[in-house]
């Protein structure tokens, strides 16, 4: 009996490590469900949802500021990660992870710069400059404990951030569905 558990620990282990340096040698975010197969309609929810929260004081209504105050934001916690000298395993998968969001914002934004007006491409510099002036003092502080402090303490982003992001690099200019309109609230009663 104690053979059979230190070979099932041992081969426990053994798939643990594996699977650990698997998901460490990915380029991206590991997709723990089938969402190459989620369908349009089920998109549209998603987005609905995200929507139709309250965006957080100081960010932008309109997609493609949005989209540029999402990279600050989340390029300035992995400024604030990278600043620590005692990061956890876990914080550093997490600046990785923050790296490649921006990198998927910034490529959005790419994308979208061309259709853009002069008046948003100056709201998207606005956010920008706003977001990151929040992460300035942190940044720019001698405490680490403070800022190890801060970096745990964020929350991330606004799910609408990722369906900004899509609408602009994809040019879909049509306002997305409302929740009443994928079917999670229903209509107001008609007088």
């Amino acid at each position: 009996m104690l053979k059979f558990s230190a070979a099932a620990l041992a081969a426990t282990l053994s798939l643990s490590a594996a699977a650990a340096a698997f998901a460490q040698s990915q380029d991206g975010p590991i997709v723990t469900g089938n969402r190459t197969a989620e369908t349009a309609e089920a998109l549209k929810v998603r987005e609905a949802i995200a929507y139709s929260h309250t965006l957080p004081r100081g960010a932008p209504t309109q997609d493609y500021p949005l989209v540029a105050w999402c990279d600050a934001l989340v390029t300035g916690h992995a400024d604030l990660g990278d600043s620590l000298t005692n990061r956890s395993p876990e914080d550093t998968e997490l600046v990785r992870l923050g790296r490649l969001e921006a990198q998927d914002f910034r490529s959005a934004l790419a994308a979208a710069e061309p259709r853009q007006t002069a008046a948003t491409k100056a709201a998207a510099q606005q956010a920008a400059a706003a977001a990151k002036a929040q992460w300035a003092p942190l940044l720019a502080s001698e405490d680490e404990a403070a800022r190890s402090q801060s970096f745990g303490l964020f929350y991330g982003l606004p799910g609408r951030c990722e369906h900004a992001a899509r609408r602009i690099r994809n040019n879909i200019t049509t306002p997305p569905a409302t929740p009443a309109e994928v079917g999670l609230e229903a209509p107001a009663p008609a007088n």
